[in-house]
């Protein structure tokens, strides 16, 4: 259905796709929002005011051509709305799942402000390119041309895949290193399913393949093959390996058994979803079923963990924030989504420690772990180190600081434990220790431990090097590392351009 007109704002409500009622998404990990009808895809791209200053597109980091490609799905013309879309983002099906639009593109919608109601920009935006390869709309990226130069990608998450896709459209030949065994980063082992189905993910990888691009997973720098090996092989190489070391968590029994990472956790889920073979997750150590579930953190990742659990089967699950709601810096659709599906959310609460008891460590006598080893000497009184409660003190909100957020502060005697079978640890991630992993201190890295990146070409003080995604912003969104790998991608080919000399014809 196409409609004459734009500027339906003032006639027509804001709907999203129809979600599914919580009772039934809670038992499975389907994406909870069903699919637009094109009717309604139309319909809701026409509220469109199509602003003279759209800040839908400012304040996108794509900046994606949002206005002209609602105009065209409102009209009725997807497959020039793919194709408008794609020329701004390698993976619009992904970010219209994923991307947190409230705070970014939505967020800033014009008719937002004015109490109207956003344009559903995320849902129109998955819709358009879902139907482009129902429709057989997407075409192959193999080039017509092959080029001779070679791009070595270090880590095939969102940056090293956009960098891989238009690198290869130019002929460039492109070999991504990642050390899992599927391509797609935390898009496929991090994300679960009910926001991003694999399959959305795989059939990019796919794309990429069948282009040209060479995979080898499997494969940490460092340990299976060197970085000097990776340099050598090609003409440039792209760091992207995103950041993947936990932040920790002191206190008394800090290292009791029961204490798990966000990133074990859901990987575990995640790769049980495949059908792999996951002893941690058969044992029980990551698996959440029958177990009163403890989550820390206030991020998109605790709202990762805490649904998760809840699909697991856990008996309970509580999500333990030092802040309140509003000052809450996950997505707040999230934290309804969540709540709808059975989550309790503890405000300004901060853990001091845990408690751990005494577990039921004996099979047939002979003490065992979680995953029934058995145990000797110090592992057994270890063993009996089993988590039971976070110990956590009461907060409230004091001054604000210098960015206007305010500062939790602790309440004197406030304390008290919060009972717990499963603790997970959502606390952000930072860098690894790359120079050091690599053995190649020459690596410059920020106080931070980010790899240090030019900010417009993305090219590290190492000749040929450049570093892309949250390895040089820190822990942030998948649509940042998309920027940068195509930036990183468009300051090679430059390059590569610039270094070829031209041939002067004979006299």
């Amino acid at each position: 259905m196409a409609v004459s007109k734009m500027l339906q704002f003032v006639t027509v409500d804001r709907k999203t796709p129809e979600k599914r009622e919580a009772d039934a998404r809670r038992h499975d990990f389907g994406e909870i929002y069903r699919e637009f009808a094109a009717e309604r895809a139309a319909e809701q791209a026409g509220r469109c005011s199509q602003c003279g200053v759209p800040y839908c597109q400012t304040h996108c980091p794509l900046h994606n051509n949002i206005p002209d490609w609602l105009r065209l799905v409102a009209e009725g013309r997807l497959q020039e709305a793919y194709e408008i879309s794609q020329a701004t983002n390698t993976f619009p099906e992904i970010c219209g799942r994923i991307c947190p639009q409230d705070r970014l593109c939505e967020g800033n919608c014009v008719i937002e402000q004015s109490g109207h109601g956003t344009v559903t920009i995320g849902a129109v935006e998955k819709y358009i390119t879902d139907t482009a390869f129902e429709m057989g709309w997407v075409p192959s990226i193999k080039p017509r041309i092959e080029r001779k130069e070679s791009v070595g990608i270090i880590g095939g998450g969102p940056g090293g895949l956009a960098a891989a896709d238009v690198l290869r459209r130019a002929g460039v030949q492109v070999t991504v290193y990642d050390r899992h065994d599927r391509a797609g980063g935390l898009m496929m082992y991090g994300i679960p399913g009910f926001k991003l189905e694999k399959d959305v993910v795989q059939r990019r990888n796919d794309q990429l393949a069948e282009g040209g691009v060479k995979f080898v997973l499997n494969t940490a720098v460092g340990r299976d093959i060197t970085f000097d090996a990776i340099r050598e092989k090609h003409d440039a190489v792209i760091i992207a390996t995103g950041v993947y070391k936990s932040r920790e968590l002191g206190g008394d029994n800090h290292d009791a058994q029961g204490i798990v990472r966000a990133i074990d956790y859901l990987t575990a889920s995640n790769r049980k979803s495949f059908g792999d073979d996951v002893p941690e997750f058969d044992s029980g150590e990551l698996s959440a079923e029958g177990k009163r579930v403890v989550v820390i953190g206030g991020g998109d990742t605790a709202m990762d963990c805490v649904r998760t659990a809840i699909r697991q089967g856990a008996r309970s699950v509580k999500c333990l924030y030092r802040r309140d709601r509003a000052n809450m810096p996950g997505s707040q659709r999230e934290v309804a989504n969540a709540e709808e599906e059975g989550v309790d959310f503890v405000w300004l609460t901060a853990p001091t420690g845990f408690e751990a008891g005494a577990g039921d460590a004996m099979a047939g006598g002979v003490a065992v772990d979680m995953k029934g080893i058995e145990l000797e000497g110090e592992d057994v009184a270890t063993m009996h180190r089993i988590v039971s409660g976070v110990t956590v003190q009461r907060m409230r909100l004091g001054e604000a600081d210098a960015t206007g957020r305010q500062a939790p502060e602790l309440i004197e005697d406030a304390d008290y434990v919060e009972d717990a079978d499963l603790v997970i640890k959502a606390l952000g991630f930072e860098p690894e220790d790359l120079p050091t992993l690599w053995g190649h201190p020459e690596l410059e890295v920020t106080r931070w431990g980010t790899v240090r990146a030019d900010f417009r070409t993305h090219a590290t003080p190492l000749d040929g090097i450049y570093a892309v995604g949250d390895i040089v912003r820190g822990a942030s969104l998948v649509v940042w590392a998309i920027r940068d790998g195509r930036e990183a991608a468009d300051a090679i080919l430059a390059k590569f351009s610039a270094s070829v000399v031209p041939e002067i014809a004979a006299e």
